[in-house]
């Protein structure tokens, strides 16, 4: 079985794509003898597994994880055999229950072959399971760099790097921390500063701003520490890419550098033919290249975090993130205490892989829980406190979608997210009753928490090559409809100060459990499984360049519009776009 995949579309066997349980990894190795040091250790690491994992290294346990998206590792320098054969051996466990992060439950199904046991699961996304992301063996000194938090800050034109520094290993031996700051180019901007925290001042500060907010987006520094001893212990080095920004939201506005930034962008999910979940470059690479061509600014990791890889090019991109926990239809199988603990880890988790990342402008705690319940209003306080414990630098937000005014949870977020489906789920096929609903919904969220709103999801199933006229359900030509009638909504919703952004569902079609209701997976995407447009992203390309080019003055590109007459053309030469877009 390939490492990083998922296990269920590799084989034609569909008993393994549809396991439930603990499925097993081998894989041997040779360590070279060199390594054997007391000056050093060796680490393995796993970027992700889902969703439980015990890691066995020549029979013995050295790692246990739970939570299938973020890292863990094991220091493994006691157990392995050098210049020798090593086997590493991973239970891989896909089980979700009502106390996992996200909820299911496991039944026994009677089959023509037996007692078979079946997952079950109310989110909309095939519960892919395997080693995802990579996995790595690498050495560290004894003593060495455990942990960096910065946070930064912008006074005038003077950017602002506060650091904290943790060292791990010898606590006998004394660490000294030294920081330096290097540019784009590589050209040392400050030196060798001593302390494991401090702040440095920036004079002259090139701002980390997003795609197309600034001629010059997502500026990156290097953070350079290193540790020394007096020992005979060597430096340990740690290069972190830091983003000098300033963050601020109140209660109409998030802004970014002093300026308000407007999302548009999508929901996504981590998904491809064949390799599921798995990491995969030349698709994270491609998804990259048509959201900048599409010309959106932000999207969501719907709904769990993502590849480090992916969000190092969201850094390096400019593309802002609205960070998600696996916290999905939280509520579904009741809110236990063991829940309640198991989401704060998986928030911490989160944090602290994800907290010195420039892209991230908000976290989202959950997705369509059921805030509704009574039991809602304690949970979600409680997740809210544990969110603002770890990072006071970035509102919380999550994407509610029960009624407005039955919802329990908004009144703790900083930011409120609603999810709804005109004309899809609700009212099917009638677009004319979109943009009173969009409108008024939208209003009586931020009537009753006073908070800035923004649309987390909304769209239509779409059969890539199904044309309708008029438009239908399923049709490409259906799905542009949809679209076109939220854009209006939103337009109008911009001229109240409130409305801070919109974000598609989806960004592409994904896989999902199989029913009756899904025709090959979720067919919501404005791009196919294998990122092939369908019409509607041409759609949503010409308004998203339009907001751009009027909020933050972009010159769009050339092929957004093409001839069509002599007319047309005198025309499209006055400069206006080719969408029209309601002026705030």
């Amino acid at each position: 079985m390939p490492v990083p995949a998922s296990y269920n579309d590799i084989t034609q066997d569909k008993v393994v794509r549809d396991h439930v349980g603990v499925a097993w990894y081998d894989r041997t190795f040779y360590i070279p003898r060199k390594w054997n040091s007391s000056d050093t250790k060796i680490w393995l690491r796993f970027a992700g597994v889902h969703y439980a994992a015990d890691v066995f290294v020549n029979g013995e346990l050295v790692a246990s994880h739970a939570g299938g998206h973020v890292p863990f590792q094991a220091d493994v320098t006691s157990v392995l055999q050098y210049g020798q054969k090593n086997l590493i051996s991973v239970a891989v466990n896909n089980t979700l229950t009502d106390i996992t992060v996200p909820q299911g439950e496991v039944q026994q199904l009677q089959t023509d072959a037996g007692a078979r046991f079946v997952q079950y699961y109310k989110f909309d996304f095939f519960n892919y399971a395997g080693i995802h992301r990579p996995v790595v063996l690498y050495t560290t000194p004894s003593i060495y760099i455990d942990d960096i938090s910065v946070n930064t800050d912008v006074n005038d034109d003077t950017g602002v790097i506060e650091y904290v520094v943790r060292v791990g290993g010898d606590t006998k031996t004394r660490a000294t921390v030294s920081v330096s700051l290097l540019d784009r180019d590589g050209n040392y901007v400050i030196r060798n500063v001593v302390g494991d925290q401090g702040n440095l001042q920036v004079p002259q500060a090139r701002l980390w701003w997003p795609y197309l907010m600034n001629p010059e987006p997502a500026y990156l520094y290097t953070l350079e520490v290193r540790t020394s001893t007096e020992s005979a212990v060597p430096e340990d080095v740690y290069r972190l890419p830091v983003g000098i920004r300033k963050l601020g939201w109140t209660n109409t506005s998030v802004t970014m550098n002093g300026k308000a930034i407007y999302i548009r962008g999508f929901g996504r999910h981590e998904d491809s033919a064949i390799r599921g979940k798995g990491h995969d470059y030349p698709l994270i690479t491609r998804d990259y290249n048509l959201i900048k061509w599409i010309g959106a600014n932000a999207y969501r990791t719907s709904h769990y975090p993502y590849s480090e890889e992916i969000m190092d090019f969201a850094d390096r991109e400019g593309i802002m993130i609205i960070n998600e926990c696996p916290g999905v239809d939280i509520g579904s199988y009741g809110f236990k205490d063991e829940l309640l603990e198991a989401h704060k880890t998986a928030l911490t988790r989160l944090h602290r892989r994800d907290k010195n990342r420039p892209s991230v402008v908000m976290w989202s705690v959950a997705n369509e829980a059921l805030t509704a319940s009574p039991e809602a209003y304690g949970y979600f306080r409680d997740i809210a406190d544990h969110m603002k414990a770890l990072d006071i630098s970035r509102p919380i937000t999550m994407a509610l979608n029960k009624p407005c005014n039955l919802d329990l949870a908004g009144e703790f977020m900083d930011v409120i997210g609603f999810n709804r489906y005109n004309a899809w789920y609700v009212n099917s096929g009638r677009t004319d009753t979109i943009i009173q609903n969009v409108k008024e919904e939208a209003l009586n969220w931020h009537k009753k928490y006073n908070k800035p709103v923004l649309m987390t999801e909304y769209g239509g199933d779409t059969m890539a090559g199904l044309h309708l006229s008029p438009e239908y359900i399923w049709s490409e030509e259906y799905q542009v409809k949809l679209l076109s009638k939220h854009f209006e909504a939103f337009d109008q919703l911009r001229n109240e100060s409130f409305f801070i952004g919109e974000m598609i569902w989806n960004f592409a079609d994904f896989n999902t459990a199989q029913t009756y209701v899904r025709v090959g997976g979720n067919k919501k995407g404005v791009f196919t499984r294998d990122r092939q447009p369908k019409a509607s992203a041409q759609l949503v390309r010409k308004r998203y360049w339009a907001l751009a080019e009027e909020l933050d003055s972009v010159t769009p590109p050339d092929d957004l519009s093409e001839y069509v007459h002599e007319s047309h053309a005198k025309y499209l030469e006055t400069g206006l776009p080719d969408v029209w877009v309601t002026s705030v």
